[in-house]
């Protein structure tokens, strides 16, 4: 591989601070080929990423007991990180972060004390301090899983209105809206007792949100209304075969295409992940075909230009390279996998760009 015919991708890991937990690799644009190109310390447990095109500045959440959110700046032609700045959350077990558009914050989840974080981001990609933080109480139907609130994720929504958080300990999907930094609440989403909200999806039309449900397995379809920042259930959809039925599967992410007319979701136990068709007129989803996720334990993946998908196998320390048929959507292995120790999440420098789907 060239280069020029290379797109660098950065995999989040359950590692100690002692060995690379955050490494880089390239895919071939044509091929699918992925090689590792290398790695940085420092860091424990860099379980979610996310990568700022406009600056090339990556943020690592530390997945720890007192959380830190870890600051890069990213060489593009090598993919070598530097580090800029570390900074506490302040909560407990941050799993995820994520930015706003408009680059002033960023949000982090603390999945074991309830926390969601807001932090003040600087012009050169510094992280500064919180400039607020909520506390999510309550509880679900499960005691093993749901004995306390966990939020597992926090997103804005495309049109830059609203916080988006799924709490799998409540089994509420929680919108806030974000005033001068201060998460404000907007609207609260219950869903069936024992699903444990974990990730949600935007469909680029704007009318749709998916989200997988961690301890059901499943992935509801909610109708958005982004005017008045309101999801209605429209549909919950099982992400395992009719004919199986397990009792260890947990959903964990999934993704819509960037046409708009498949999701993703991932399955873990199952080991596969499932394709839906989405309905162009109803938003609502039809499971035409699951693949083997090429590993155990498939917790992450991404869409990657050029009509690949790449799956993070944590606990076979596999990431498997997919090309999307550009007809059905289907899921072909490329043939071409990575060792990389417990990798959990996916996240390259270049996001495959959504396209407006209308009608």
């Amino acid at each position: 591989m060239t280069a020029g015919q290379e797109l660098i991708f950065y995999i989040g890991t359950y590692n100690s601070e002692k060995e690379n937990a955050i490494h880089w690799g390239a895919m071939d644009r044509n091929t699918g080929e992925l090689r590792l190109l290398g790695g940085t310390a420092g860091i424990e447990n860099p379980t979610y990423l996310d990568f700022d095109e406009s600056i090339s500045v990556l943020y690592a959440a530390s997945e720890i007991g007192e959380s830190k959110v870890a600051a890069y700046s990213a060489n593009l032609v090598t993919g070598e990180l530097t580090i800029l700045n570390v900074q506490p959350t302040g909560s407990s077990g941050a799993c995820h972060v994520s930015r706003t558009s408009d680059g002033k914050y960023l949000l982090t989840t603390g999945y074991s004390d309830g926390h969601i974080s807001v932090l003040a981001l600087e012009k050169d990609g510094k992280v500064g301090e919180i400039v607020s933080k909520i506390k999510h109480s309550g509880r679900g139907l499960r005691d093993d899983r749901q004995s306390e609130a966990h939020p597992h994720s926090v997103f804005e929504d495309p049109q830059h209105k609203y916080i988006v958080v799924s709490d799998l300990g409540m089994d509420d999907v929680n919108l806030y809206r974000l005033d001068e930094g201060k998460l404000v609440t907007h609207r609260e989403i219950s869903l069936p007792p024992g699903s444990g909200p974990r990730h949600v999806a935007f469909h680029p039309s704007g009318k749709w949100v998916y989200g997988t449900n961690e301890l059901n397995s499943t992935v509801t379809a909610y109708a958005y209304d982004a005017t008045f920042g309101d999801l209605k259930i429209l549909q919950h959809a099982s992400t395992l075969p009719e004919d199986v039925v397990m009792d260890n599967n947990t959903s964990s992410h999934l993704l819509v295409s960037p046409c708009g007319r498949w999701l993703y979701a991932s399955n873990r136990g199952h080991d596969s992940i499932v394709q839906y068709v989405i309905d162009q007129d109803t938003g609502m989803l039809r499971a035409v075909n699951w693949v083997s996720s090429g590993g155990k334990t498939p917790r992450h993946f991404n869409i990657l230009p050029g009509g690949f998908l790449l799956a993070a196998n944590q606990d076979s320390s596999l990431i498997a390279s997919y090309r999307i048929d550009p007809d059905n959507g289907n899921l072909v292995s490329t043939g071409y996998t990575l060792e990389v120790t417990r990798p959990v999440c996916i996240c390259p420098v270049e996001k495959a760009k959504a396209k407006v789907i209308r009608g």
